[in-house]
């Protein structure tokens, strides 16, 4: 092989990496338009490759069709220009990017506080620009009422079923809740051209459509037209909320309805009752006798409902096996084994209440009797198995309180302003607008070393929303508190029109402003945020207070950088192992069981807990839909439908999902060992949780707070435009 022939395969050799890298070669702002392309293209390399082949004595310096040397240095000159303007233009693609992620940020800051609706909505989900609106439904009633059964006919019940079922959201009620809707729904009728449901209009019935058709309608705008066996308006039985939609009827229709008191008073009466039910069938288990009543109650909420076939072994002697079970409904048959021999003993019958296999719970696996199921119409059992029973079951040490209430110490601070007047107040900004009012900067007149958050609150807007019992709840929370973790009130004010909440002022800014200018947060930041949360609720749950609101928007960041509870508006203090059955909280946030109604406690804030630590983590909550109805479908759908971005370490993806299962009783925190088993979990591993306490632990993000009235870490507000609110003389907040 002579210099020549050397060259020329070095020549070929670089065609063939130039051409190569074009095909490979994958850009956003240019692709091979069609096949063609990539088959001319394509050609060439085969071209090259061809010419790399030592030549025959005698024969031209060619490649196939005619292809030249000539030829391929002229193609590896437009390669290599072609190259040089994918260059230019990537850059300058950059360059655009750049200027469209600065401008979005600052768009992104003015639709937090002026929002509106655009038409261009992304249908990707992007980090939410916006702050989230917490929801509460009135308080249900102390005394339920009785329910009215409606008569109507086998085929009107089949049909109202089959629409629940149907329907996303209603289709995961209980069988027996089902049946109770159906029972108590009442009949209504529309004649064509009159209007079902209005929207704006404040709703509090779901219909089932029987017969007719309906149009619905979004903004003047027709959007569908729905036929009989549909359930429509079904958010409006969760809480009072302006329809999103009108529904006219096309035809004379016919439908069924129910309000959401009916609805309420049936979901607490299943909860209750079958609570009541399990946790008596518990009393009557030696092993369970002696415990206390709320540790009945976790370990009835787990109890899971397993049915047998008449003839079914429920338990084979001899296997082994770690479940205990209490007979619900029907009877079982009880018989051993003879030795030498394949018959079988009967010993006794078990019915309704009677328990089996409760040894398995003490670490004895070994069955030594048989279970068969002996009914005609089967065998319901309420099963647990060993290591939920474990995880459930600790000493009462465990669970002591950790804390001392110092409701001492709270009084002497507040003495500082017992004789303080609301017109010794100075306002000079605002730090934030809510659902009631707002939150202004003041200072106390003569003192401008210190300064304050007054939170003012609409007295008939809280009134109109029956919130009564939630702000008098919030006060008296707040006003007791003693935590480093949760905001102070110092004092409360009212006259005609407004209430009034004086507090610390924390000047570092909401952590939510912080996530949406910096889009998320790594690992080790997200771990300090979560661990100041962890630590407020220690002490809340500590003292049987459900928070029942977590969101960015209500951390606020202190002039140290660590970040306090604010806003206990949903907050409320429960009886000693009992839940509460008002839907309270911020869509993306709120747990399965407060959406289908089932009382919830202090384990739905583990859940949110879990939601924050996904939002913080990429920007987003893990469940978000277009409409808050869609939301909660997207939540009963469980944490293992969402998929985990890889930016979340494997051990903040465990933590997360530990904390969003479904049952309650399963949730991380809930569980033996209380708040510390979060504590100790590994992504948690090397945490300084003494250091945290002290306030000797350096934040992530240290805000800049030039002095006592430095608003700069906050939107900026406008005035409030609304006409001063009516009067509200009621009394309701005497004790305010």
């Amino acid at each position: 092989m002579d210099g020549g022939e050397c060259g020329r395969i070095a020549d070929a050799c670089v065609s063939m990496r130039v051409c190569f890298d074009s095909l490979c070669f994958s850009s956003t702002q240019q692709r091979l338009g069609d096949e063609e392309d990539a088959s001319q293209l394509a050609a060439s390399v085969v071209a090259v490759a061809n010419a790399t082949a030592a030549p025959p004595i005698g024969a031209q310096t060619t490649t196939p069709r005619g292809l030249t040397m000539g030829t391929l240095r002229e193609l590896q000159e437009l390669l290599r220009v072609k190259d040089e303007r994918i260059a230019e233009l990537e850059a300058d693609v950059c360059r655009r990017d750049a200027e469209i992620s600065e401008l979005r940020s600052h768009l992104d800051k003015f639709l937090s506080v002026l929002p509106f609706k655009s038409p261009l909505t992304p249908t990707k989900p992007r980090p939410r620009k916006q702050r989230a609106q917490g929801i509460s439904a009135e308080p249900p009633l102390q005394v339920l009422a009785p329910l009215v059964v409606v008569d109507k006919s086998d085929r009107s019940r089949e049909l109202i079923k089959a629409a629940i079922l149907d329907n996303d959201f209603m289709k995961n009620l209980e069988l027996t809740q089902i049946r109770e809707i159906v029972d108590c729904m009442y009949p209504v009728t529309f004649p064509a051209g009159s209007i079902i449901i209005r929207e704006g209009d404040v709703g509090s019935i779901v219909f089932v459509m029987e017969e007719g058709k309906v149009e619905v309608s979004r903004d003047g705008k027709y959007l569908s037209t729905l036929a009989a066996g549909k359930v429509l308006g079904e958010l409006a039985i969760l809480y009072n909320c302006k329809r999103t939609a009108t529904i006219t009827a096309a035809t004379d229709c016919q439908l069924w309805a129910i309000d959401r008191q009916c609805f309420q008073t049936i979901m607490m009466r299943t909860g209750l009752s079958r609570q009541a039910e399990y946790t008596d069938f518990l009393k009557s288990v030696p092993i369970f006798k002696n415990l206390p009543e709320e540790t009945l109650i976790k370990i009835s909420d787990v109890l899971e409902e397993t049915f047998y076939n008449n003839g079914d072994y429920i338990i084979r002697q001899g296997a082994r096996g770690d479940t205990f079970f209490i007979i619900s409904r029907g009877q079982v048959r009880v018989t051993i084994k003879q030795p030498d021999t394949t018959d079988e003993k009967y010993i006794r019958t078990l019915s309704k209440g009677d328990f089996f296999g409760e040894k398995a719970l003490q670490g004895d696996d070994l069955r030594t009797a048989n279970i068969i199921a002996d009914d005609p119409d089967g065998v319901s059992c309420l099963v647990i198995d060993q290591e939920t029973f474990k995880q459930l079951i600790s000493s009462l040490d465990e669970i002591q309180t950790r804390y001392k209430d110092e409701l001492v110490v709270r009084r002497r601070l507040n003495e500082e302003f017992r004789d303080l007047r609301l017109q010794d107040l100075r306002p000079l900004a605002t730090l934030g607008v809510g659902g009631f009012g707002r939150v202004e900067l003041v200072q106390i007149a003569g003192d401008n070393s210190r300064s304050f958050a007054l939170k003012q609150m609409k007295k008939s807007q809280i009134v109109e929303t029956r919130q009564q019992q939630h702000i008098m709840s919030e006060k008296r929370i707040m006003g007791e508190a003693d935590c480093d973790f949760v905001v102070k009130l110092f004092k409360t004010f009212k006259d005609r029109k407004y209430l009034y909440m004086l507090m610390e002022a924390c000047l570092g800014g909401e952590l939510w402003t912080v996530l949406r200018d910096k889009g998320h947060f790594d690992d080790s930041t997200t771990r300090f945020y979560t661990a100041c949360v962890v630590e407020a609720f220690d002490y809340l749950h500590s003292r049987n207070i459900i928070y029942r609101d977590l969101k960015p928007e209500n951390l606020l960041l202190d002039g140290q950088g660590y970040v306090k509870l604010v806003d206990f508006g949903f907050a409320k203090r429960l009886d000693h192992g009992r839940k509460t059955w008002t839907f309270c909280g911020t869509p993306e946030y709120v747990a399965p069981e407060v959406i289908l109604n089932r009382g919830h406690d202090i384990s739905a804030d583990y859940w949110s807990l879990g939601v924050l630590m996904f939002e913080l983590l990429t920007g987003t909550p893990p469940f978000t839909g277009a409409d808050p109805m869609k939301t909660y479908n997207i939540i009963l759908k469980g944490i293992d439908a969402i998929e985990f971005p890889r930016s979340i370490t494997r051990n903040a993806t465990a933590l997360i999902k530990k904390l969003c299962r479904d049952n309650p009783a399963e949730r991380l925190g809930y569980q033996k060992g209380g708040i510390s088993e979060i504590q100790k979990h590994k992504w948690f591993d090397g945490f300084n949780w003494e250091g945290l306490r002290a306030r000797t632990l350096e934040p992530p993000i240290l805000p800049r707070v030039r002095n006592a009235t430095d608003t700069a870490n906050f939107d900026e507000y406008p005035p409030d435009a609304d006409p001063p609110p009516p009067d509200d003389v009621s009394g309701w907040d005497n004790d305010f």
